[in-house]
């Protein structure tokens, strides 16, 4: 079947941000006068939507609810800087637009609206899926689910790119074909270390995945 829609993860693939994540995650924190994220906790936060997060990293503290009530009013404009755009993004999405359908879907709220704005981004896509707009965020996989129906295309129809287990789960619940981007560690077909990898990818028979190494 022809492949003729591309759907992006966010955190790890369309950005790097890590930085961002802790620095807005660990200022939520200091508000409440609790010490910053562990490893365990950054991991988790990578993956997961913000309500998740805070249910995590405030698991132990008496201030769960008051922190859910400040996020909500923080801005997160500021931390926008400390995301790193990932080499290639708009040459592939400059690449894709023509002929593809594009899309996001993220663990994501509010914010990927100001991040794709604010990088110059939000004109590629025709669907955007934050965690706000399903019942169940990923790794169910009702966001790849309602941007299938958006385009009006079957599983095999489409690919995610994703750089998660949660992306891959999620992938794999929808039945869409899932490139996994700098992570060879997921079990999955299709492997690419560089955005631009994907072009090559579309342009194959799909008999194999690419797997560029250094």
């Amino acid at each position: 079947m022809t492949v003729s829609a591309v759907i992006f993860d966010c955190d790890g693939v369309m950005f790097d941000s890590r930085q961002a994540n802790v620095n807005f995650y660990n200022h939520i924190l200091s508000e409440f006068g609790l010490p910053p994220m562990t490893a365990e906790d950054i991991e988790f936060v990578h993956m997961h939507t913000a309500v998740e997060s805070l249910n995590h990293i405030f698991r132990e503290s008496l201030y769960l609810a008051k922190a859910q009530e400040y996020r909500l009013k923080l801005d997160y404009s500021p931390f926008i800087k400390d995301m790193a755009m990932e080499p290639g993004l708009k040459e592939v999405l400059d690449f894709l637009k023509p002929s593809y359908g594009l899309a996001v879907a993220t663990n994501r709220s509010y914010t990927i609206g100001k991040v794709l704005e604010l990088n110059g981004l939000s004109h590629y896509f025709d669907i955007v899926v934050s965690c706000l707009d399903v019942e169940n965020p990923k790794p169910h996989p009702e966001a790849v689910l309602k941007i299938l129906e958006f385009f009006g295309i079957e599983p095999q129809g489409c690919f995610y790119v994703g750089d998660s287990l949660v992306d891959f789960e999620t992938a794999r619940s929808a039945g869409v074909r899932f490139i996994s981007y700098k992570n060879r560690g997921l079990h999955t077909d299709y492997h690419v270390d560089h955005l631009m990898d994907i072009t090559e990818l579309l342009n194959s028979d799909y008999s194999e995945g690419i797997s560029r190494q250094e």
